[in-house]
C-alpha cells in the first residue's frame, strides 16, 4: 500500500528547477516535498544569534588591533592581559611580562587573546550558536542545513574543535591573572590600596561571569566528575561534580552574559584612559 513516504519514491523538483535539498529528500527519508513543516519564525534565533556575535567580532577586532587605552590605573582592560610584549604600557603591580622582545610591533593583544577566543570558539555552546547562526548547519531543529554532504567535525579544520579541554586549562590561568588585576582594582591611581571606584565594580562584575562561564564548561564537568563509577566512595568530587552540573545547565545564558560583560569591562577602561569618562571613586 503507498503511503507517500516511501523512501525509494521519487522525490519532485523544487520550483524553479535544480535538485531537491539532500538533506531532507535523500534516499533514507521520508519523500515530504517541503524543505521543513515548521510555520513559526525558526529563522529568527539564529539571526539574532549571528547579529550577536557579528557585533562582537567588529568591535574585540578594533579594539585588539588597536593597542591603545587599555590601561588606567588601577584598571586594565580584560583583552589586554596579561600583557607579554616589550611594547606594553607599563602596569603598576600588573601581569607585565615583557616575554616577547622589541621584535613585535603589532598590538599586544594579539598575544594573549588566541586563548581565551580558542576557548570560546571550540566551546560547545559556541559551536552550535556560530554554525547555526553563520553557516547553516543546520539553520533550526527540524530544518534540513542546505548542504549535500554532511560530515560533521570528524575532518579538518572541524576536527580540531577536540582541543577544547585543552584550552579549558589555558582558559582557567586567564581567569587567574584576570583576578588578580580586579583585585588591583581596589588601589587608586597612586597605587595606594583600600580604594574602590565604579571600574572596580565593572571588573568585579566581569570576573565573577567569567569564572561562572569557564567552570559551567562541559570539559569541567568531566574533569570534575567524569569516569566515576562510585559517586558515593568520592563525596567531594560528587558535591562538586553537582555544583558545576548546576552552573552547565545555564552554559547558554553565561557563555552570553561573560562575552558582553568581557566587551563592557574593556569599553570602560578605554574611555577611562582616552580621558572620555571620569571614573567615579566611591572610597
Amino acid at each position: 500500500m503507498a503511503t507517500g513516504t516511501d523512501p525509494q519514491a521519487t522525490t519532485p523538483a523544487p520550483a524553479g528547477g535544480g535538485t531537491a535539498p539532500h538533506g531532507v529528500h535523500g534516499a533514507t527519508r521520508a519523500a515530504i516535498p517541503a524543505r521543513h513543516l515548521r510555520s513559526d519564525r525558526w529563522w529568527l534565533s539564529p539571526a539574532i544569534t549571528a547579529a550577536g556575535l557579528f557585533a562582537f567580532i567588529v568591535y574585540s577586532t578594533w579594539r585588539a588591533f588597536s593597542g591603545d587605552d587599555y590601561y588606567a590605573e588601577p584598571y586594565v582592560s580584560p583583552f589586554y592581559s596579561p600583557c607579554v610584549a616589550q611594547n606594553c604600557v607599563p602596569m603598576k603591580g600588573g601581569a607585565n611580562w615583557e616575554i616577547f622582545g622589541a621584535w613585535w610591533g603589532l598590538s599586544p593583544a594579539l598575544l594573549i587573546l588566541i586563548f581565551p577566543l580558542g576557548f570560546r570558539l571550540t566551546c560547545y555552546y559556541y559551536r552550535k550558536a556560530y554554525y547555526r547562526g553563520f553557516w547553516a548547519s543546520p539553520p533550526a531543529c527540524a530544518v534540513a542545513e542546505p548542504r549535500a554532504k554532511y560530515t560533521g567535525e570528524t575532518r579538518f579544520p572541524l576536527i580540531l574543535q577536540n582541543i577544547h579541554r585543552y584550552f579549558f586549562y589555558f582558559a582557567v590561568i586567564v581567569a587567574g591573572i584576570l583576578t588578580y588585576d580586579t583585585v588591583l582594582g581596589f588601589r587608586d591611581e597612586h597605587g595606594r590600596w583600600g580604594h574602590m571606584g565604579l571600574g572596580t565594580l565593572v571588573l568585579l562584575a566581569n570576573i565573577a561571569l567569567i569564572w561562572a562561564y569557564t567552570l559551567s564548561c562541559h570539559s569541567c564537568r568531566h574533569i570534575v566528575g567524569g569516569r566515576m563509577k562510585h559517586f558515593s566512595r568520592h563525596p567531594v568530587r560528587y558535591r562538586l561534580w553537582g555544583w558545576v552540573s548546576g552552573l552547565n545547565a545555564r552554559h547558554m545564558q553565561l557563555a552570553w552574559a561573560s562575552l558582553i560583560s568581557v566587551a563592557v569591562a574593556d569599553f570602560y577602561v578605554y574611555l577611562v584612559a582616552s580621558g572620555a569618562f571620569d571614573d567615579p571613586r566611591f572610597f
